[in-house]
């Protein structure tokens, strides 16, 4: 701050294209630094008044966030530049019909008794835009997820550097490194005394201010990073989604550093805040996708219950579904089309397309992945919990065989009354209606979410249950030797092709052996069914926890009855694992106007039941999907009622092809 005003010729200092004129400092606006526009000697008449022929630009200043100013401790002991704080950009139809900018500096103020301030910096250069810009293509910037890109930037380059990203950094965040090269110094103007260790990096900070980062995205606007030598730059955007802005894939980013220094600068994708980014943005919709994964499993479930085939677990109908090209195309893209024609037919703006359907796609084998995940943890427990069941049954069983044992038998005997009780056989023989009596009361007066628990505690329980029949079954039937196969066919019941109604066998041994073999596998298949819906209601209870903790915190304040719609929602989906409990339920309905095969079945119900909550998650809107829940659990509801009223029922053979 001197006081003084500088002149800049525009013909001299702009030919060649660099006809756009950008000066960035630390000083205010106005009461630091002002700019004015003059026109040529020639021009300057009497008639034309001053104001007209001198035009001010300095308004055209625009603030930016800066960081901290270095302080001196007394005159001439800064070692660090000061970062700009204001930026002015001018056109060259701005600067059209002038020949001169001035640039005038206000004098710097001296107050008695305090350190002096930080050092004054402006900086301004005529550049032509097309020399600084850089565009870095998903082929380059995907690279950079395990290797580094460096870009070399020599003296006198222009002082504005436009990259573009063509991925956006909401996705893929980049750490960008600014490391000073040089500033006119050479090392061999010292002598050894004099640099000793000294680093050419710290003798350009002074010299050269430090850099700053504007980072442009559509949807959320400017970002600014000041003082830039190393810093992860992101924006808070959710580009490739159904609501995106056209636009939002691409990140622009304006660097401005010193052109009277030498620069490094390296790019470089962090995995794990990429990841953590990518989560966090689209979270909402690859929870929708996971309920939809679940919808589509229980589709493949369903539809091998009705052509005769036996019931596949979880993880091999969700695997089933990630096969090319059929099924992964007709589930996972399908819905995809359906929302570009919808936005193509009704006008409605939507981001680039390809971006679109690479990032649902993504979303969608994030989700599959993370429902597999899941499953197999969840298979694992019940396994482990049916094969310890079968342990400790087969020891209590040697026990009750040994007389020095009493306390095991007076337990055993006492356990056994216990079970035996009339309470205990009511519940266990009509599990579902003990479970409606309880469950539905709770949801309309208290909170949705504690009859969610008490489903899919019903659900826990028929899977244990289910999977310790099986494995136990499947013991007796590979045990060593006559004797031991005996010794368990006593034990060993015979499935009627309805329910779980048992029946002692009296038949000979390939009889006997094979109602085993039938009877395991129907409680596999059982199982395979309880734990489709015992996921897909986990993931229903999953969204509505967040309530379910503000309202424990809002005991003894003050408590309200819940929702309406709420209500009615759970007791939709109450009615799903209530009227659906076993695969021989599956609903079958005459397609309208059509007789014969034509049948809406449950297995199309959970295909629909798919797509609707693949589109909700599209939409971020996964609690859409309560929706969805709740329809199929009336339809099997009013089923239920027709099928008792008939008394008509499928019944599913075992035949192994």
């Amino acid at each position: 701050m001197d006081g003084r005003r500088r002149w800049l010729d525009i013909q001299k200092l702009g030919p060649n294209g660099k006809g756009h004129f950008v000066f960035v400092t630390n000083l205010s606006p106005c009461s630091g630094v002002r700019l004015h526009l003059w026109p040529a000697k020639g021009i300057l008449t009497s008639d034309i008044s001053v104001n007209k022929r001198i035009v001010e630009v300095t308004s055209k200043m625009v603030n930016i966030p800066s960081g901290p100013a270095p302080r001196q401790i007394e005159p001439g002991s800064q070692t660090e530049q000061a970062s700009p704080s204001s930026i002015l950009w001018l056109h060259p139809t701005d600067m059209h019909g002038f020949r001169f900018l001035t640039i005038s500096v206000a004098p710097r103020q001296t107050v008695s008794g305090r350190p002096p301030p930080a050092t004054s910096m402006g900086v301004g250069q005529f550049f032509n835009p097309d020399e600084g810009e850089i565009e870095l293509s998903p082929q380059s910037v995907i690279p950079m997820i395990y290797s580094q890109k460096d870009i070399l930037l020599k003296e006198d380059h222009p002082l504005v550097i436009n990259i573009w990203f063509s991925i956006s950094l909401a996705i893929l965040p980049v750490t960008m490194s600014v490391k000073t090269t040089g500033c006119g110094i050479q090392k061999s103007e010292f002598s050894a005394d004099e640099t000793g260790d000294m680093d050419i990096s710290s003798l350009c900070k002074l010299r050269c201010f430090p850099p700053v980062a504007m980072a442009w995205d559509a949807s959320s606007g400017l970002n600014v990073f000041p003082n830039l030598y190393s810093e992860t730059i992101m924006v808070d955007s959710s580009p490739g989604v159904w609501s995106s802005k056209p636009g939002s894939e691409k990140t622009n980013v304006l660097l401005l550093i010193d052109p009277h220094c030498s620069y490094r600068t390296s790019f470089d994708v962090p995995i794990t805040t990429a990841a953590g980014r990518f989560i966090l943005l689209y979270f909402s919709q690859i929870f929708g996708f996971s309920i939809a994964v679940i919808f589509f499993a229980l589709m493949r479930q369903a539809y091998a219950w009705e052509i005769d085939l036996p019931i596949p677990s979880l993880l091999s109908a969700v695997e089933s579904n990630l096969r090319l090209p059929l099924p992964f195309i007709s589930l996972a893209l399908v819905p995809n089309f359906l929302v570009l024609l919808h936005s193509y037919l009704f006008s409605q703006p939507l981001a680039s397309v390809i971006s679109f359907i690479i990032i649902s796609t993504i979303c969608y084998l994030f989700a599959n992945g993370l429902m597999l995940a899941l499953i197999a943890i969840s298979l694992l427990v019940f396994y482990i919990a049916a094969t310890a069941h079968a342990f400790f049954k087969r020891r209590w069983r040697t026990f009750e065989n040994n007389e020095r044992l009493y306390f095991p038998q007076w337990f055993l005997s006492l356990s056994c009354a216990v079970l035996s009780s009339k309470v205990v056989r009511i519940i266990t023989s009509h599990p579902s209606p003990v479970i409606a009596l309880v469950a539905f009361p709770v949801v309309c007066l208290v909170h949705p979410a504690l009859g969610l628990f008490l489903l899919l505690s019903s659900h826990a329980v028929s899977c244990h249950n289910a999977l310790s029949s099986h494995v136990q079954n499947e013991e007796s039937r590979g045990g060593s030797g006559d004797g031991e196969m005996s010794k368990y066919r006593q034990h060993i019941p015979k499935y009627n092709g309805q329910s779980n109604k048992l029946v002692p066998l009296n038949e000979n041994i390939s009889s006997g052996l094979e109602n085993v073999k039938s009877y395991a596998e129907t409680q596999l298949e059982i199982f395979h069914h309880r734990h489709g819906l015992l996921i897909l209601h986990l993931l229903a209870t999953l969204m509505f926890l967040p309530s379910l903790v503000a309202w424990l915190q809002r005991i003894g304040v003050g408590q309200s009855f819940p929702w309406f719609l709420d209500s009615i929602l759970i007791i939709g989906v109450l009615l799903h694992g209530i009227c659906d409990p076993r695969p021989e339920f599956n609903f079958f309905f005459p397609f309208p106007g059509f007789k014969g095969q034509w049948e809406i079945k449950l297995s199309l119900a959970y295909l629909l039941a798919g797509y609707v909550s693949y589109l909700s998650g599209l939409a971020l809107t996964p609690y859409t999907t309560f929706y969805a829940i709740a329809t199929v659990g009336f339809v099997s509801f009013v089923f239920r009622v027709i099928q008792r009223d008939k008394g008509s029922s499928r019944k599913h053979s075992h035949h192994r092809q």
